[in-house]
């Protein structure tokens, strides 16, 4: 995933809601932890951001649940990856 845009982009991985935002010009790699997995994304973008369910062989019920989320330097990122700060007393970052 590339954010090709002027302001941050957050992406968020399924089934688990992690989120990892990615700054203008910056490429995230989404890959299964297992070596030789069929892996195909289903895909939502809206406004500010970008959902993936990664499956299994073409079957959107073989969820995977084990992932990697790298940057363009093959760096491992962590759920909450640059993460807006909260703001105003919300319990809700703001993401847009």
């Amino acid at each position: 995933m590339e954010n090709a845009g002027n302001g941050d982009l957050c992406l968020f991985i399924e089934p688990y809601g992690e989120d990892f935002c990615l700054k203008p010009g910056e490429v995230f790699t989404v890959a299964p932890e297992a070596e030789g997995n069929d892996v195909w994304f289903s895909t939502v973008v809206w406004e500010g951001g970008i959902t993936v369910w990664p499956y299994e062989d073409g079957d959107p019920t073989k969820t995977v649940l084990e992932y990697t989320v790298t940057d363009a330097n093959g760096t491992r990122l962590e759920c909450g990856h640059q993460r807006p700060p909260k703001s105003g007393g919300s319990d809700v970052a703001e993401l847009g």
